[in-house]
């Protein structure tokens, strides 16, 4: 089994999941407002996504802002392009732009 270096675990990541959270914490138990937030609004949705807990990734935690040029967590990602923060989230969720969002990256991995 070869052992992927952070940056490209982290686009393999990316590439396998149309809709990706990385965040503090799980979606059952967030470990930050931010995160729970986002979280909250993605569940509010009803479409599937993905997460991964940067707590327990620490290359991922440190790398990912590098990559992404977003210096916080959470960080969602729809087809491997990086959305924003929690404040972007809620932002598409109120503006009602969040279910197309995710319908639209779900819907290219078909």
């Amino acid at each position: 089994m070869q052992v992927l270096d952070t940056e490209a675990r982290i686009r393999q990541q990316l590439a396998e999941h149309p809709v990706l959270l990385y965040m503090k914490g799980t979606p059952g138990v967030p470990e930050c407002g931010f995160s729970r937030a986002a979280v909250e609004a993605l569940k509010n949705s009803g479409r599937p996504f993905a997460t991964v807990n940067v707590l327990l990734a620490p290359h991922i935690r440190e790398k990912l802002p590098k990559i992404s040029q977003w210096p916080t967590y959470p960080q969602l990602f729809l087809r491997g392009e990086l959305v924003g923060g929690c404040d972007i989230i809620l932002g598409l969720e109120a503006d009602g732009s969040l279910v197309a969002r995710l319908d639209a990256a779900l819907a290219a991995e078909s």
